[in-house]
């Protein structure tokens, strides 16, 4: 008598692997139908096997198997996960940050898997203890992973340094016997660098011995940052000794009608220095300064680019001057997702005099490529409102270029926008001073409407943007952009587009979850898709789909997005403060959910408050919050070692 045919188990890294969704253009039904085609493992993948899946031809079939094939980097990075009892959907992350050959790197260093953001050191453990029998607390190589993660997590709240001795206490908190090995081994790998304290001044024509440097004042940074605030305290020492005389400054004579003695002194201050700033909160001239800026340029003949840090404020600096402006990625010529620049030393820049609006935004990295890609003799200009949110990415750029003293800056403090009664420009700069005074509009250009909870927040932007904003103001709802500080809750990003798309556009979500109409920001660059790609930040409108692909029209351009970047854009209708920032709109509608009240700070208020231009919708729920994030609430100051290497620098 013969045993009756029994059908293999299905093999559990294979399964996690197909329910982790990393198998590509498979879907979840699909993925579910596997095992009745006698799929369970990955010998059993084949075409002809895939083609007896319902709704699977030769050619998907084909395609199906070639991804699988291509997957197999993740596919191997699954195995050591699932086996560690840790979360398939990890590989593909893995896969990325690690390369091809993440799986062998893995078991050659098992907390390498701390390079994810979203993985503990606990999982981390975990899978040392899986492919390293009788590993341990004290393995140099766990070591060195504790204060990579701890200067990265550092990094993330924008700071480029860090105390050793505070990386040092991490290293303690986690059981590391003997951190100062942990350090060297983290320096010696090349991805840290171990900055000593600086000389204290000292007379040296005293009798008395020179101090020794405080200690305290070691700090360790990440190499990529710390060699990028080099580069910028460098490259602007470069520019301020390179930088000849453009014009006479009698000169600015010729553009000066409408400019007071400060707008003046800053045109004629770009003329001379080599690195120049013009900062400004809104409604005191820093545009129209600009543009005279660039008029008397183009009169002396001098070769002029101009950029800003997203679409819409290039836009605005290009009506602005008549002048061709573009991001700063795109001047530089971003070579897509971690690719670096084509502009730099070797192919610097052709332009004499380069003008930077919203520099507020400029990380330190993107700062040094910027510097580097100037040549010899370039004139740069920062134009920017130190008052707003700092840089998402590391860095304080331009605070610490001011407060190191070593380039000239033009503040500009006279309030035109308030002569024209422009109740917006009042409001914020009264914010930026540290005030909240009551809203004095009765033309309607600031508007506070109050409400009790998130619920009846969340309501009350529905109806402002979708039927009193353009019925009392003729702003039309694609002209009305809703900017909260949170993306959870019934007042963060995730429900109001949500809701805003119930109302403005509904639709099933033809392509992944889009449909024609539906407005949309970008979370990442993709500046390598042709023609012009786009940038993190930018808000656009979709306007066609294909197979597996959309069409958006960005405010630089139109973008034809392909299905490896879809994930990158999210509904756009409501925003964050920090995705707001760079950008203007006609109407804009500030909601302040009881959620936000221990985000508040005065910089994110003053922010949310200036992206609007003609009219203002403040929905307040956060209470006494409010009030006092403005009085008492700045940005958590960021540790950087920029101001005191633009010094050393300087000389």
């Amino acid at each position: 008598m013969t045993a009756a045919p029994t059908t293999a188990a299905p093999d559990p890294v294979f399964a996690a692997f197909c329910a982790a969704g990393l198998w590509p253009g498979l879907g979840k039904r699909a993925a579910a139908e596997l095992p009745g085609a006698g799929i369970t493992s990955p010998d059993d993948v084949t075409a002809a096997r895939l083609q007896k899946l319902p709704r699977v031809g030769t050619q998907r079939a084909e395609r199906l198997f070639s991804s699988f094939l291509a997957a197999q980097p993740t596919y191997g990075v699954v195995e050591l996960l699932v086996t560690a009892g840790l979360e398939a959907r990890l590989a593909s992350s893995a896969a990325d940050a690690l390369g091809e050959d993440a799986a062998r790197r893995l078991r050659d260093d098992p907390w390498a898997l701390l390079r994810l953001p979203t993985v503990s050191l606990r999982d981390a453990d975990r899978l040392a203890l899986s492919l390293l029998p009788g590993a341990d607390r004290s393995d140099s190589r766990r070591g060195r992973a504790i204060v990579l993660v701890t200067l990265r997590t550092a990094a993330r709240d924008g700071h480029t340094v860090l105390p050793a001795d505070l990386v040092v206490a991490a290293l303690r908190a986690e059981g590391v016997a003997d951190p100062a090995a942990a350090v060297l081994a983290a320096v010696e790998s090349g991805e840290v660098l171990d900055h000593e304290p600086p000389e204290p001044e000292w007379d040296e024509e005293s009798d008395e011995e020179p101090p020794e440097p405080d200690p305290a004042l070691r700090v360790l940074s990440l190499a990529r940052f710390g060699m990028a605030e080099e580069a910028v305290a460098e490259g602007v020492a470069r520019l301020a000794a390179t930088a000849e005389r453009i014009a006479d400054p009698a000169a600015v004579r010729s553009v000066a009608k409408g400019l007071d003695d400060a707008q003046k002194a800053a045109v004629a201050q770009v003329l001379g220095a080599g690195v120049s700033l013009l900062t400004g909160g809104p409604g005191t001239g820093k545009s129209r300064t600009v543009a005279a800026v660039v008029r008397l340029l183009r009169a002396t003949g001098s070769e002029v680019a101009l950029a800003a840090p997203t679409g819409r404020a290039a836009k605005r600096l290009e009506e602005l001057t008549d002048h061709p402006a573009t991001t700063v990625h795109r001047l530089l010529g971003s070579q897509g997702f971690g690719g670096g620049f084509a502009r730099n030393e070797e192919w610097p820049l052709d332009a004499d005099v380069v003008v930077v609006d919203e520099a507020s935004m400029l990380d330190v990295e993107l700062t040094a490529a910027l510097v580097e890609a100037c040549p010899d003799g370039t004139h740069l200009l920062l134009v920017g409102d130190p008052a707003q949110l700092p840089s998402i990415g590391p860095g304080h750029v331009l605070g610490d270029l001011i407060d190191s003293g070593v380039v000239p800056v033009t503040e500009l403090t006279t309030l035109y926008r308030q002569a024209e009664g422009g109740a917006i420009a009042r409001l914020a700069n009264a914010v930026r001073g540290g005030q909240l005074p009551p809203v004095d509009s009765p033309d309607r250009e600031v508007v506070v409407v109050p409400a009790s909870g998130s619920g009846e927040a969340a309501r009350r932007v529905v109806q402002l943007v979708t039927d009193s904003i353009p019925r009392a103001l003729g702003i039309e709802p694609r002209n009305v952009q809703v900017v909260t500080p949170v993306h959870r809750g019934p007042a963060g990003t995730i429900e109001l587009n949500r809701a805003l798309k119930e109302r403005l556009n509904p639709g099933e979500g033809t392509v992944f979850g889009f449909d024609v109409g539906d407005r949309v920001v970008a979370t990442a660059n993709h500046l390598d898709i042709e023609p012009i790609g786009f940038a993190n930040g930018e808000v656009g409108v979709v306007t066609g789909t294909g197979d597996g692909t959309l069409d958006v029209a960005f405010a630089s351009g139109p973008v034809t997005v392909p299905n490896d970047a879809l994930p990158d854009l999210k509904h756009g209708w409501a925003i964050t403060v920090h995705r707001a920032q760079g950008s203007e709109w006609p109407g804009v509608v500030v909601v302040l959910p009881p959620e936000a009240g221990g985000m508040l700070s005065r910089p994110l208020v003053y922010t949310a408050l200036t992206r609007a231009q003609q009219h203002l919708s403040i929905v307040h729920a956060s209470g006494a919050a409010l009030a006092r994030a403005v009085r008492e609430v700045d940005v958590r100051p960021r540790r950087t070692r920029l101001a005191q290497l633009l010094r050393e620098n300087a000389g």
